[in-house]
């Protein structure tokens, strides 16, 4: 069996390191520094062996020695503050890692007591080595995401923005998830549920009246958190992974990175944004044609046009500008009107999941928009209002009517006459009626061609590969075709100029091999064209001006 991959590794450390709340570099260096034992699926272990009631089988994979591995540093760590370690024996705030000592302890090995179901026995090994690695280590993250070596200001930076949390509390989902990941930690558990069966039966053996509420438990345990923290390592993990799942920022360092910078929930505007357009995506189903809805819209769209008048926002939806000249206008002009502009509503808010950048200029105008649908009297109730709608929205199956509706493709542009690199529509058919567009010949938009000769040969290559399309009568799916020649590594390296140029292709048809698609393209395809013996249902052609033919077999 092949081995893993070092980002596969750094992934099931990451995964056990926060399933367990221990800090991942230990569980890399105890990799380097153990190589021990060797195991089933080819990889070399943690330094875990079996002890109590775990079995050889299931620590004799690399999963199982990572896992447990997490376990046993877990119940180490427990142990140690049983005996009455405190946060500067286990912990060392400045540079954000375990303390000496307690590598130490790890280097010494470690036997779980028998009444411990989930640990292993830690093998010794030499406190130098471990030392060095775990401290490289470290390092390496650190620096990877930006965060900086002293970390000294972390723990009270911690505390005041995990207070502020719950004082700006919406009871949305992933702010639900982060105080149950906060408790999940905490607590030193494996999964919510059990944190949440927790809190159920402390909630019932309490004094306390009235029915068990999941929200108001939750802000109760942050509250007695905060007041218990003595800086214990698994307390610190629980309170950033708080950060990391409430910011809904990537990784642990990132979340240390959003606190050195200052995390201010006050003004986040993620909850409300996520609200806003929830509100507009469900506008159209909502839209009955009232008076009332049709003004929150035309004020809505006058706001974030900022036109100067209603009727300017009228002009500018459609409607003729003469019917506000006459005095009475006729019955069909104002239904002709009506008509109008509820079209051009409609199509706005259509747009505007597509335009919204997070501008406050624009949140402001749905806000008001949203204040005016509500029929509320402050921009306070209009948030609470989006905020009710959002929850309701968050907890809707699929098919239920309060699920947001499935979005609409954008009507296409008209197409200009040629091609440019200014024009560009990466949705259109290069070629007219073609089968292939601009986003399949530039990956999404990823490479956009520079100059006007790139899409010359774009559309000079469309042209050839729609008559391969033609003949073989099946859809081609396109994996490279336009590349920069400082691009990813791509399978046939000899030929990246000509996909540097635009005239090169890599592709498969769903049902048919790569040499099924060569010796049928053979006969008249004139270009370059080959296949690839280690990627079988891969075919390459190329616009070239010479026919050329070849099989890649390594």
């Amino acid at each position: 069996m092949p081995f893993l991959s070092p980002d596969q590794r750094r992934d099931l450390f990451q995964k056990a390191a926060h399933r367990a709340g221990i800090h991942k570099p230990i569980l890399a260096a105890l990799h380097q520094v153990h190589q021990e034992p060797r195991l089933l699926d080819g990889e070399t272990g943690l330094g875990i062996v079996p002890a109590n009631r775990i079995s050889p089988e299931q620590v004799n994979s690399f999963i199982g020695q990572v896992n447990f591995g997490a376990d046993t540093v877990r119940s180490l760590i427990y142990s140690l503050i049983a005996q009455g370690w405190q946060e500067p024996d286990l912990w060392n705030r400045e540079q954000g890692r375990y303390s000496d000592r307690f590598l130490r302890i790890v280097a010494k090995g470690y036997i779980p007591a028998p009444t411990d179901p989930l640990a292993a026995r830690l093998e010794l090994c030499d406190f130098n080595a471990l030392q060095q690695t775990y401290c490289q280590q470290v390092t390496a993250e650190l620096q990877a995401a930006g965060a900086p070596a002293n970390q000294i200001y972390l723990d009270p930076a911690l505390l005041s923005v995990a207070q502020e949390f719950a004082n700006h509390y919406l009871g949305l989902s992933y702010q639900r998830d982060a105080l149950l990941e906060l408790v999940r930690l905490w607590l030193g558990l494996d999964d919510r549920e059990r944190a949440i069966a927790l809190l159920s039966d402390a909630h019932s053996k309490s004094t306390s009246s009235g029915p068990f509420n999941l929200d108001t438990t939750l802000l109760q345990f942050l509250h007695k958190a905060l007041s218990a923290y003595v800086g214990y390592p698994h307390q610190r993990e629980a309170l950033l992974s708080l950060v990391q799942s409430w910011q809904q920022v990537e990784s642990r360092e990132a979340a240390i990175c959003a606190l050195q910078q200052g995390i201010d929930p006050a003004t986040d505007t993620t909850a409300l944004d996520a609200a806003v357009m929830a509100f507009i995506q469900k506008l159209p189903q909502r839209y009955q044609g009232q008076g009332t809805q049709r003004n929150a819209l035309v004020e809505g769209f006058r706001h974030w046009y900022q036109l100067d008048s209603r009727p300017a926002a009228l002009v500018a939806l459609g409607v003729n500008p003469d019917l506000f000249s006459g005095a009475t206008p006729e019955p069909a002009d104002l239904q002709n009107a009506t008509t109008q502009t509820d079209r051009g509503l409609i199509e706005f808010i259509h747009h505007i999941p597509d335009l919204y950048l997070g501008k406050e200029l624009q949140r402001e105008a749905l806000l008001y928009l949203a204040q005016l649908w509500y029929d509320v009297a402050s921009p306070e109730q209009t948030a609470q209002s989006l905020l009710a709608d959002y929850r309701q929205i968050e907890a809707a199956h699929s098919d239920s009517p309060d699920a947001l509706p499935l979005p609409l493709p954008l009507p296409r542009l008209p197409r200009p006459a040629d091609w440019t690199v200014d024009n560009l529509q990466l949705q259109a058919p290069i070629l007219p009626g073609g089968s292939f567009t601009w986003a399949e010949a530039t990956q999404g938009g990823l490479y956009l061609p520079t100059n006007q000769l790139l899409i010359e040969a774009i559309v000079q290559t469309a042209a050839r590969i729609q008559q391969a399309r033609d003949r073989l009568g099946r859809p081609l799916t396109i994996v490279r075709w336009y590349q920069p020649a400082d691009g990813p590594a791509m399978p046939d390296p000899s030929h990246a100029s000509r996909h540097a140029l635009g005239l090169a292709i890599v592709f498969y048809s769903h049902g048919l091999t790569g040499n099924q698609l060569y010796w049928t393209l053979n006969p008249w395809w004139r270009g370059g064209l080959g296949r690839y013996i280690r990627y079988p249902y891969l075919c390459y052609v190329d616009a070239w001006s010479d026919r050329a033919r070849w099989t890649q077999y390594e």
